[in-house]
């Protein structure tokens, strides 16, 4: 399997951690000698009720007993979509009543994209340095990181970029600005949390200036930071989500909800405006739709601050400079890259699964799943607590 892996499956490092799998359960995942690996990453926050749980499973399971794929999106009244819209709208603000089904955080990315530049009839797009949105060319012409972006230009034109948290730079925001595009939580920067009002003032200046706001929920959405999206923190709401990751409890899914008044313009003028064939898959819907159901009718939620102040309280040593983040979003920030690299590499070895962050080359991921217990929280937490005692001391090179 490992030579096939590299021989016919496309990797996107020259060092990825080729560990095979052979099963996945709660919040640990199994190697091909049954060995288990405590997840404190959850498919990079893509499974917040941990892996093959059984509400899910029973869900997908139940739908593909009755079809699959049967029409491109939105032509055919399929149940699973249609209830899963309709609970994302009964617990969101009444402005955000209508949501188009994704694959992918990405392609719902670009679908916000083309919403606001057809509903405002401007071209002009802000986004935030070192923000990031996904891996197309759409999101990739907001993606605030030009190391990642220069060898694939040219680009979408007409886009500036700002700083996080640095009000100045919202006069920025003009009325030729069709939208300006943020994630909540800033995740490959390396999970940077708005202060001081900023996101209250980022909506102030979108509504002088008629500007669309969209925010980007896809890492922080689906009860990661303690509410079912992380704006209801703040004084914000935007007027286009995006979500994706979670919302699929492990399967793929992207989405972004706006009022009716703004997604209708997709439907005309021209028709098809966006479309997509497997966007709304019926089996993927289902599985979203048991997991969000179990994310707002469960106390995982409630949970979530108890177990960050948990990981919080246990993770205290001189080679954590800080924890950042909200909630079960949370990033170690180290002294230096090559002290990250060893804790992730050296916790693989100690089966506990620990990953990096994008742009911000000092960070430890720690994003477990939300169903992840008191007990697991503290099996990991003293494992990293031991690697980091033995990378102080020079026992590991």
């Amino acid at each position: 399997m490992t030579t096939d892996f590299f021989k016919y499956q496309a990797q996107t490092t020259p060092h990825p951690i080729a560990m095979e799998i052979s099963h996945a359960e709660g919040s640990y995942i199994y190697d091909k000698k049954n060995n288990p690996h405590l997840d404190f990453v959850a498919g990079v926050s893509a499974c917040p009720l941990g892996h093959n749980h059984p509400k899910v499973v029973k869900a997908i399971k139940t739908q593909l007993n009755k079809y699959m794929h049967v029409m491109v999106y939105g032509e055919y009244i399929l149940e699973p979509p249609v209830e899963l819209t309709k609970l994302l709208a009964k617990n969101l603000p009444g402005n955000l009543e209508k949501t188009y089904l994704t694959n992918s955080g990405t392609e719902a990315v670009e679908g916000a994209l083309k919403l606001a530049k057809r509903f405002t009839g401007r071209s002009e797009i802000i986004a935030a340095k070192n923000g990031y949105h996904g891996n197309t060319m759409g999101a990739m012409s907001v993606m605030g990181f030009e190391e990642r972006k220069q060898a694939f230009r040219p680009l979408i034109p007409d886009v500036k970029f700002i700083e996080f948290n640095k009000k100045e730079d919202l006069s920025i925001i003009t009325e030729k600005t069709a939208c300006i595009i943020l994630e909540t939580i800033q995740g490959g920067a390396g999970f940077i949390t708005p202060v001081d009002g900023y996101l209250e003032a980022v909506r102030n200046r979108c509504n002088d200036t008629g500007t669309l706001l969209i925010l980007d929920e896809i890492q922080p959405g689906i009860g990661r930071t303690g509410k079912l999206f992380g704006f209801e923190h703040y004084k914000c709401t935007p007027d286009i989500l995006v979500m994706g990751k979670g919302l699929g409890g492990g399967m793929p899914i992207g989405a972004f909800t706006a009022s009716r008044a703004l997604m209708d313009v997709l439907q005309d003028r021209p028709k098809l405006g966006h479309i997509t064939t497997f966007g709304g898959h019926p089996v993927i819907a289902a599985s979203a739709l048991a997991t969000l159901q179990e994310v707002l009718s469960s106390n995982l939620m409630r949970d979530v601050f108890e177990k960050e102040a948990l990981i919080r309280k246990l993770l205290i040593h001189p080679l954590i400079s800080e924890i950042r983040g909200m909630g079960l979003m949370l990033a170690l920030i180290m002294p230096s890259k090559e002290i990250t690299d060893q804790l992730i590499i050296e916790s693989q070895k100690h089966r506990l699964i620990l990953f990096w962050l994008l742009f911000e080359p000092k960070a430890v991921r720690i994003t477990p799943p939300l169903t992840i217990s008191n007990k697991e929280i503290i099996e990991g937490c003293n494992i990293i607590i031991r690697i980091l005692d033995r990378i102080q001391s020079g026992s590991i090179d």
